[in-house]
């Protein structure tokens, strides 16, 4: 069977869309910057996801582009990415910070000249500027002392937004592995074992299944831990009694959609079952909300709102909806001050979180934005596991 993958000729085309968006703004060059965490941006252009060192992808309004990697990653770069012309560059070197006295190597106005970018007053947009590092930024005024460097997110966020039909391809085939670790990690929670030996298995699934990498940290939480919006697991031992908390995600070609559930290792009763049953209820009432045509900030507000007339304001964290992609969370936000109008093929993670007095509670599935409502990029969720020991 093939694999599931972005196709050469795709990496190209986004280039050719970026430039286009260049010239509409005025942009000579547009520098895209990234690392081993936050790789998406670099990784959209050039299928590159470097390991220690950072990445930069630069190009040009023709669409033509440099791989911008540290001293160590040129061949891995050359072996694995998808444009040709890779500078290895000491800025992007790793933050141990050696000097490499044996090696000279380019500067930024090598690779500017290199892709046919010249003069002095140039107006060079970055993107993301939360992934530019101080020392390339530094670098970049002092190659060019007289241009003006642009905050650039929009032009990436309008790229990645809406997705092609391989995209939608990738995020389908990581939802279907972590349908799978999702199985096999509820088959093995019982009393004593520890939240990191529940990763464990998550990660055996993933791989054993056809995954790349995991989309992000596994989110195995028991009890306390659940309350934590964004956290790792730990050699905390699950107890009778406790809530589990899953959030798996399994990428493909960087692709990394995730599948939240609440687990109950005995009977769901009290204010975990209310908290559990509303927080699932939002969840569901998201998922009818979502269809092409509709503006993001009054999906929020609505949301929001209903928390309010519930009673429930303390458990309210965020919500309703984030941005899924090249990373498990990505612009755009669905936030109480969006503007944007949802389209066809924009995909999200409907990530419904809420908390109670000492836990926390998380529905979240990824979908596709379509013109009736929303397609499943993995399996529907809503079944309450109540184990029984």
């Amino acid at each position: 069977m093939d694999r599931v993958m972005i196709p050469a000729h795709e990496y190209a085309e986004r280039a050719k869309r970026a430039g286009e968006l260049m010239r509409q703004q005025g942009l000579d060059a547009l520098l895209l910057n990234g690392n081993e965490a936050d790789y998406a941006n670099t990784r959209y252009f050039s299928g590159f996801w470097p390991v220690f060192e950072r990445a930069g992808v630069l190009l040009n309004p023709d669409g033509k582009g440099a791989l911008l990697v540290g001293p160590e990653s040129d061949l891995f770069a050359k072996d694995t990415g998808h444009i040709d012309d890779v500078f290895a560059m000491a800025e992007y070197r790793e933050s141990a910070d050696p000097a490499y006295p044996h090696l000279k190597l380019p500067k930024f106005g090598d690779v500017f000249k290199h892709l046919g970018v010249t003069g002095d007053n140039l107006r060079i947009g970055v993107a993301s500027v939360l992934d530019t590092n101080v020392v390339v930024w530094q670098a970049l005024q002092e190659a060019f002392p007289n241009a003006e460097l642009v905050d650039a997110r929009d032009i990436m966020v309008a790229l990645r937004s809406v997705k092609s039909d391989a995209e939608v391809a990738c995020l389908k085939e990581a939802g279907r592995i972590t349908d799978l670790a999702i199985k096999d990690v509820v088959a093995a929670i019982r009393p004593g074992i520890t939240e990191l030996q529940l990763v464990g298995v998550a990660q055996k699934s993933m791989y054993e299944n056809g995954a790349e990498y995991e989309g992000l940290p596994q989110y195995c939480f028991s009890q306390a831990s659940t309350r934590h919006a964004i956290s790792r697991s730990s050699y905390r031992t699950i107890s009778k009694g406790d809530i589990v908390q899953l959030n798996l995600s399994a990428a493909v070609d960087g692709y990394s959609p995730a599948v939240g559930i609440p687990v109950s290792v005995g009977k769901l009763e009290g204010e975990k079952r209310d908290i559990v049953d509303f927080i699932l209820e939002m969840h569901m009432w998201t998922e009818a909300e979502l269809r092409a045509g509709r503006v993001s900030g009054e999906i929020a507000r609505d949301y929001e709102q209903k928390f309010l007339d519930a009673g429930r304001k303390d458990a309210y964290v965020y919500g309703p909806c984030h941005g899924l992609g090249l990373t498990e969370v990505e612009a755009p936000w669905m936030e109480t001050t969006s503007e944007y109008e949802l389209k066809p093929n924009m995909t999200f993670q409907v990530d419904t979180f809420g908390i109670g007095s000492d836990f926390g509670v998380r529905w979240e599935k990824p979908v596709v934005i379509r013109e009736g409502g929303v397609d499943f990029l993995a399996d529907q969720i809503g079944h309450i596991y109540e184990l029984d020991f």
